[in-house]
């Protein structure tokens, strides 16, 4: 909900003459704002992220993408490519010619587990694999279970595979993992990931000349030292920002300094925005509070209001 209403907000901006380059959205942590770069995807809405990758062209949000898409279509190539190349062992010809054999397979779990039987030795990571398989497409799963069993298979893998910053991924996994409690097949998931990022269009508000004006997302580090007529801050929730690390005299400083840094980029209007309902992946649905930082602002300085969706949305 909360990137629905920064969405609609920036549609709504933009039709009022701001222009998409004179709007920002800010957060703590890059990972924030990949539930709401879905949001601008589905909506046309073109941005740039400064302070982190795009969350749809992260190696490991790709690679867990990729077990899935060869479940819900197994002619996938591409797909297929990218699974079997991070099995321990199996390197770029090797896959290409075995792809063949899994595209035209009516049960791909099948063919993998075949593929394990005939390999020499080190048939672990393929019988591991079509384990997996075989139980994402085992009975009507939900997305965030399949994500679930996809991630106790990858993770390992991912650790060998990126040694230097594995804990900072497992970080965007689970928070993909949260985002993936909203959906309900896994067909409409994958449609909302594989949107392709919009270049010159906006829901019919753009005009054709503005190529160049794009929306501009950005963790607060990165937005030091600019500003824009109108800024939003996502996640301003305690356990968000500050994060539950941060917990320290010293670190909660640094934390309210971040907070003045980041209101204080924009220049005609500033929105601060957290969600009341929160998922937790360990303990379901939690009530957010607003950030300490902004609990003593007197209501005279930071007018509040509370959005409910209608039951149509």
């Amino acid at each position: 909900m909360q990137s629905r209403f920064v969405a609609q907000r920036i549609l709504e901006l933009r039709e009022e003459g701001v222009e998409l380059s004179d709007i920002a959205v800010l957060f703590r942590s890059s990972f924030h704002s990949f539930d709401l770069e879905l949001e601008l995807q589905r909506r046309d809405i073109p941005f740039i992220k400064r302070g982190g990758f795009k969350f749809i062209e992260t190696a490991h949000i790709k690679d867990v993408l990729a077990h899935l898409r060869v479940i819900a279509n197994p002619a996938d190539a591409v797909s297929w490519l990218r699974v079997l190349t991070l099995v321990k062992g199996i390197g770029q010809r090797t896959a290409e010619r075995t792809i063949d054999a899994l595209v035209t397979a009516d049960d791909p779990s099948a063919a993998v587990a075949k593929l394990a039987d005939r390999a020499r030795g080190g048939d672990g990571g393929l019988k591991r694999l079509g384990a997996l398989l075989s139980e994402l497409r085992a009975g009507e799963k939900r997305p965030p279970d399949q994500i679930a069993a996809t991630l106790e298979y990858y993770l390992p893998v991912m650790r060998e595979a990126y040694p230097d910053d594995y804990p900072k991924r497992e970080r965007d996994l689970e928070h993909f993992q949260n985002i993936t409690q909203r959906y309900k097949s896994l067909e409409q998931m994958l449609a909302d990931m594989a949107l392709e990022p919009p270049n010159d269009s906006l829901g019919g508000v753009l005009a054709t000349d503005s190529d160049d004006e794009y929306l501009t997302l950005s963790t607060i580090h990165s937005a030091k030292g600019l500003e824009w007529k109108v800024v939003f801050l996502i996640w301003a929730a305690d356990g968000r920002f500050p994060g539950p690390q941060s917990m320290g005299d010293d670190d909660l400083e640094e934390e309210r300094r971040l907070m003045y840094v980041a209101s204080t980029r924009a220049r005609d209007e500033l929105y601060l925005s957290y969600p009341i309902y929160m998922i937790d992946r360990t303990v379901g649905f939690t009530m957010g509070r607003v950030s300490r930082f902004l609990e003593d602002v007197p209501v005279e300085l930071l007018q509040t209001a509370t959005l409910q969706e209608s039951e149509e949305a």
